[in-house]
């Protein structure tokens, strides 16, 4: 197991907030908002937001689904898995694809450039670098959203009847032990935890 130290940083809802405010000012504003909502909202690695292609959002009509249909080949290794969509999530991708007309094609992918019909995960691991260091967020990096997702879910998941076994199928993750290493913890909860017992 990596240190802690060596972890990507969970991010909290402010600084998510000001990462997004700040985005919605910048060039390519709804794609970079997209790739946020991709990594903190459904949890993918950046590998899987440069691979994710519309036919995986999108429904047996044409529409943006409520599910996202990860394939292997996206993924790593096998951790392919189906992730329901936030809502929020959900609008952006409907926004997303209304205005791109004839490029959000079944084969298509979802994250584009100026430049080019895909992007590769290095992009998107270099637009978190430079997005983290200009907000100033100090021991963040693409997986801090990944790391976010696991760690909110894994808070809230007793109280809409699931268990850890439902945040490792999110994450697409073999392990229970893997999911484990992503969960961040909080002295807090744990004092009010304890007063519980």
């Amino acid at each position: 197991m990596a240190g802690i130290g060596k972890q990507a940083k969970v991010i909290s809802q402010d600084q998510l907030r000001a990462l997004l405010a700040w985005l919605k000012q910048r060039r390519n504003a709804e794609r970079n908002r997209l790739v946020v909502l991709l990594s903190f909202k459904a949890g993918l690695r950046a590998k899987e937001i440069s691979s994710l292609k519309w036919a995986m959002v999108l429904n047996a009509n044409g529409g943006v689904g409520s599910h996202i249909h990860l394939t292997n080949d996206a993924s790593k290794g096998e951790s392919g898995r189906i992730i329901p969509l936030n809502s929020e999530l959900r609008q952006l991708l409907v926004h997303h694809k209304s205005g791109l007309a004839v490029r959000a094609d079944a084969d298509g992918f979802v994250i584009t450039s100026e430049r080019s019909d895909s992007v590769s995960a290095q992009v998107i691991v270099n637009l978190f670098a430079d997005w983290y260091e200009r907000l100033g967020f100090v021991g963040c990096s693409s997986h801090s959203g990944r790391r976010t997702f696991i760690t909110n879910a894994a808070r809230r998941v007793s109280s809409v009847g699931g268990s850890l076994r439902d945040v490792q199928a999110l994450a697409g993750h073999a392990s229970l032990q893997t999911t484990a290493r992503y969960i961040a913890t909080d002295n807090q909860a744990q004092a009010k935890l304890v007063n519980l017992i």
